[in-house]
């Protein structure tokens, strides 16, 4: 479903971050692990087809993201890419069915179904009308997950989901992540410096960072 080959990427010229070859497969999981400055975060970037490498390439299912240019990235990103972000990106002056329905709306599609949909699957269905204000920690990340799964996509990226959260709640961020790319035969990307994820998802890489 997605697969990086060849990635080369630096910020610098005395720096450049190693990102080894690796495919995810439709409804599987891969761990990104790595410390802090090592990458994780420009590799999610560079997946999403939001920071563009200096070589290699990413493919999702069998498209070169970074053959499309413009607008038609723009468009291919929000049909088939999911992000959810290490920090909730949820407008506050919305509700939380628009902040799950505008991925619909920037795609064209009607929305209310879908909200609902993942609503009931990730147990906030009763915040529907809820205003991002009166939302718990976890309510809110779920929030943010609905909305990255809303356009079924064929890819979730996930930076640092856990970061911010206790053990219990983190551990089921990940198991509702792992679920719902099962359900929509997604692939799914979480990269993350948190240790206590590690026995959840089988696959894995760690990337690093070379200084020169």
């Amino acid at each position: 479903m997605i697969s990086v080959d060849s990635i080369q990427f630096a910020y610098n010229k005395d720096q450049t971050f190693i990102i080894p070859d690796f495919e995810i497969k439709g409804g599987e999981a891969l761990l990104v692990l790595g410390k802090s400055g090592s990458g994780k975060t420009t590799l999610l970037n560079i997946m999403g087809g939001l920071l563009a490498p200096q070589q290699g390439q990413v493919l999702i299912d069998g498209v070169s993201v970074y053959a499309l240019k413009g607008n038609k990235r723009d468009k291919f990103r929000g049909k088939h890419i999911g992000i959810i972000f290490q920090k909730p990106h949820i407008l506050a002056p919305l509700t939380v069915e628009e902040n799950i329905s505008l991925p619909r709306f920037f795609v064209n599609k009607p929305s209310n179904e879908k909200v609902d949909h993942f609503l009931s699957e990730l147990d906030i269905l009763d915040k529907k009308r809820s205003t991002i204000q009166t939302l718990s920690e976890g309510e809110a990340q779920r929030v943010s997950i609905a909305r990255a799964l809303v356009n079924e996509p064929k890819v979730i990226l996930a930076d640092e989901p856990t970061a911010s959260l206790d053990d219990e709640n983190a551990k089921i961020v990940v198991n509702l992540l792992k679920e719902q790319a099962a359900k929509l035969n997604a692939a799914l990307l979480i990269v993350t410096h948190d240790q206590r994820i590690k026995d959840q998802i089988e696959q894995r890489i760690t990337i690093t960072r070379k200084d020169l």
